[in-house]
């Protein structure tokens, strides 16, 4: 039987709006649409809306995951248009204008899929299985029980190239999540591995940053570019260009000029692909596994389904002919715009999206960040505290704005990162070599 608040849901008598995938896209997109003459339905796997940009202090210990997690049923709760409904999108049927749910079929008259992104190892299975990811909070503790894990299994090792394959950490990746998790895990050889586990010379501990390329943060400007370098080197980082990683067994980082590095822990930043869903092929562009759409995000060959965030991809706009960054900024902008777009009452009256760039930023540890904001090009302190300013306020609930800033204060005052304990062992999968399918006789 129904709930009176269900039964007046499914007696609104506006056009339903399902919107796959609840990141910043996705909720930006609803919250938008809340109040308005639209029947919209939330679908996400999990009940949460993750801040992504914090996932690596989640992985270092500063904060705990409930700290950059907001329920999505505490968002949609005020709202009388809005519902939720965990569940995984199997597929999309176009010509039913529905998706394919793991509870069954919800049916649509417009399809929003902002799913986002997931890893991308470029095809190598085995670095897939071996290496760590940070897109999801679960991998972030995993990683955080990781390097506690490696932490106390040093302190029983006498073998000095045993106790530092433990203790060499290889991020690949130079990008932002790369840079960052790089001066986070250089900050606790500073603090806790010093101070807390003192059977270990600290100095075993090495940090690597590899890239194939020839610089950090590829996409700001060569002054932040430098900076960051800088600021990764003043922390003991090591820095390592040109370095195009091969295979990675779980003990042994092989490279392309032959070089190898021993380490136990590998942590993948190098790139994301898009995370399409099954049912719209003819429209995905396959290499960045992006869907193509148009100027007003509608996706190509279809007439009511659109794709806003990372998934999508815009070359019609000439400032952008590669498509969109996939950051949050596009994200939330894109799903304001389509809201907007969806509110009128003719497609006539569509106007195409145009991105506007709010710059970009990033914190390599204490004191140290950098920030590109059009001409105005700063890092420093002053780089930092506006770092941790934005980020405060873009976090979603007021209580978890309050978590984290507690316990940045007393990461602040007290120089440790605030959670270490290993509440969930890691534990390693063995890797299996997929046995060839025998070919059937006849």
């Amino acid at each position: 039987m129904k709930t009176p608040e269900r039964a007046a849901f499914d007696a609104l008598p506006h056009p339903t709006v399902v919107v796959v995938g609840g990141g910043f896209a996705g909720l930006e997109l609803i919250k938008r649409l809340a109040g308005k003459p639209f029947k919209v339905i939330l679908l996400d796997k999990n009940n949460y809306h993750c801040f992504q940009p914090l996932l690596y202090q989640v992985a270092t210990g500063s904060l705990g995951a409930d700290n950059i997690a907001h329920p999505f049923r505490r968002t949609v709760g005020p709202m009388p248009n809005v519902i939720y409904r965990m569940g995984e999108v199997l597929r999309v049927l176009p010509e039913e204008n529905c998706v394919e749910t793991d509870h069954g079929k919800v049916a649509y008259d417009h399809l929003v899929l902002a799913t986002g992104t997931v890893t991308n190892f470029f095809g190598n299975q085995r670095i897939a299985h071996e290496a760590m990811q940070l897109k999801s909070i679960g991998q972030a503790l995993d990683i955080r029980s990781d390097f506690l894990q490696e932490f106390e299994a040093a302190v029983y090792l006498e073998d000095e190239h045993a106790q530092r394959q433990r203790l060499n950490f290889v991020i690949v990746g130079g990008g932002p999540s790369g840079v960052e998790l790089a001066g986070a895990l250089a900050e606790i050889r500073k603090t806790i591995l010093k101070h807390e586990f003192r059977e270990v010379e600290n100095q075993r501990m090495q940090i690597h940053l590899v890239d194939g390329g020839n610089e950090v943060l590829g996409s700001f400007s060569t002054q932040a570019q430098q900076r960051a370098l800088k600021y990764l080197q003043e922390l003991g980082v090591v820095v390592e260009f040109g370095a195009r990683v091969t295979e990675y067994d779980g003990d042994t980082l092989r490279f392309q000029d032959g070089r190898t590095l021993h380490s136990t822990t590998v942590i993948w930043t190098a790139g994301v692909k898009g995370a399409p869903v099954p049912g719209l092929e003819n429209s995905l562009e396959e290499r960045p596994a992006r869907y193509k759409v148009d100027a007003f995000n509608r996706v190509a060959d279809t007439a009511n389904i659109y794709a806003v965030g990372d998934i999508a991809l815009d070359m019609s706009d000439p400032a952008w002919p590669k498509g969109h960054p996939q950051v949050a900024p596009v994200a939330i902008q894109q799903a304001t715009h389509l809201a907007k777009n969806l509110l009128r009452k003719s497609n006539a009256a569509w106007a195409p999206f145009k991105y506007r760039d709010k710059g970009s930023m990033a914190t390599i540890g204490r004191y140290k960040a950098v920030v590109d904001l059009g001409k105005l090009k700063f890092g420093g302190p002053v780089a930092w505290f506006t770092w941790l300013f934005v980020h405060l306020m873009s976090i979603v609930g007021f209580r978890s704005r309050v978590m984290v800033l507690t316990h940045w204060a007393w990461k602040y005052l007290s120089w440790k990162n605030t959670i270490r304990l290993i509440i969930r062992p890691y534990v390693r999968k063995e890797y299996k070599v997929a046995e060839p399918v025998a070919e059937k006789a006849g």
